[in-house]
């Protein structure tokens, strides 16, 4: 009888378990969403993304590069142009696009 108590608690500990890494709306500041972000002012830090990976960025979120990037400050610069407008880009190392 001992037994099976025992055994019933720990199928009922491990189903209940389970659930609650399931449910949906849960946050994990862990995991950064890769799509490109508009913000008001650069994040200062040191910029491990490529040139390449900067590009696809700016082309990820609507920008038409119109000048070389360049890398300075830990922030990655270009002009660019979006719906007629001409634009200065600058993407910090969390892969926040900052506009002038």
């Amino acid at each position: 009888m001992v037994r099976y108590l025992v055994a019933a608690s720990a199928v009922a500990l491990f189903a209940s378990a389970a659930p609650a890494q399931t449910q949906a709306g849960s946050h994990n500041p862990a995991v950064k969403n890769g799509a490109p972000h508009s913000v008001a002012a650069p994040a200062k830090g040191a910029n491990s993304f490529t040139e390449d990976q900067a590009r696809g960025r700016f082309a990820k979120a609507g920008y038409k590069l119109a000048s070389k990037l360049t890398k300075q400050n830990g922030l990655w610069q270009g002009a660019a142009t979006k719906g007629g407008k001409q634009l200065t880009l600058m993407l910090d190392y969390k892969g926040n696009i900052t506009t002038r």
